[in-house]
């Protein structure tokens, strides 16, 4: 997948430079490339959820190292997200053993609903479905996580209808990161 370029200034704010500060000095000189993970996450969280070129442009220069370096990574796992998602984005497991208990199905009747395809955002940008890979979570599946939440046994249409009525009802949400 390519990520977007915006040609839009970026700018961490005062507290995530300080944070991603913090957690590069965590690291022996030489050494802080090794907090690239936690510093996407950052990224992301500030740019909406999402990681655009000049983004991860902006964390190359921050941590000094070249940007094919930070394109690696963002591209290599499956919780950087390199165009922008809707307001809940709902992760389903299809690796091997969620897959076995339903996790295709999963997929496949979440897109039928939303009328969208597997990485695709609905109209209203409330909904972005997308498979990813291991959530940890297979005696539970088919799963799927939202934010820091997990959503188990998840096998039925009447489950999955009733979740995403509940996710249109919330006026609240914020999507939430882990942020180390």
């Amino acid at each position: 997948m390519l990520a977007v370029k915006t040609n839009k200034p970026v700018n961490f704010s005062e507290s995530a430079q300080a944070k991603a500060r913090e957690i590069m000095d965590r690291y022996p000189t030489g050494k802080h490339k090794s907090a690239i993970i936690p510093i996407l996450h950052i990224a992301q969280e500030e740019n909406e959820n999402w990681l655009s070129v000049d983004t991860m442009d902006y964390v190359a220069g921050l941590m000094k190292i070249k940007p094919v370096e930070v394109y690696e990574v963002a591209t290599f796992y499956s919780m950087f997200n390199l165009k922008p998602v809707g307001r809940f984005l709902l992760e389903v497991c299809h690796t091997g053993p969620c897959a076995v208990r339903g996790a295709e199905w999963l997929i496949d009747y979440l897109c039928s609903k939303l009328n969208i395809k597997p990485g695709g955002t609905t109209a209203d940008n409330m909904f972005t479905v997308k498979g990813v890979e291991c959530l940890g979570a297979c005696g539970y599946a088919p799963m799927m996580q939202i934010g820091k939440y997990y959503y188990e046994h998840l096998d039925t249409p009447e489950k999955v209808d009733a979740l995403i009525e509940q996710l249109r009802n919330r006026v609240d949400y914020k999507h939430e990161n882990w942020v180390v």
